[in-house]
């Protein structure tokens, strides 16, 4: 048996979180101690089990009024998989004009998300 101490981030809470954990080949959650809602009993189980991360990011824009344009994933991914997808997106160039929810990226490095714009970028002024 395992013992986890974790602090949960999906709430303003920030409730301090025990969680019982079993090593067989794969992790089983025995039981969560110290969350005020059922949220949390949620996210600790799957932070344990298989964490999932947001990315914000930025992709080169040509011919645009800022040279960069500011991006996120649309849903969480695997935590392993953060660097393949910042992999596609430090490749990826766009051409202006950029508007926020353009989907930029779709499935970067094989990852189910996209890559959506959250700033709109207007084409530069020759």
């Amino acid at each position: 048996m395992l013992k986890k101490d974790l602090v949960c981030i999906v709430c303003p809470n920030g409730c301090q979180v025990e969680a019982l954990v079993e090593e067989t080949p794969e992790l089983k959650v025995i039981e969560v101690k110290g969350c005020t809602c059922d949220k949390g009993v949620e996210w600790a189980e799957q932070e344990i089990i298989n964490p999932m991360r947001t990315i914000a990011s930025s992709i080169v824009v040509e011919q645009g009024d800022f040279k960069l344009v500011s991006v996120k994933t649309d849903t969480s991914i695997p935590l392993g998989k953060i660097f393949d997808v910042m992999d596609a997106i430090k490749k990826k160039r766009v051409k202006a004009p950029v508007t926020i929810g353009d989907k930029l990226i779709e499935d970067p490095a094989g990852v189910p998300c996209n890559i959506i714009a959250t700033r709109n970028i207007y084409a530069a002024k020759i």
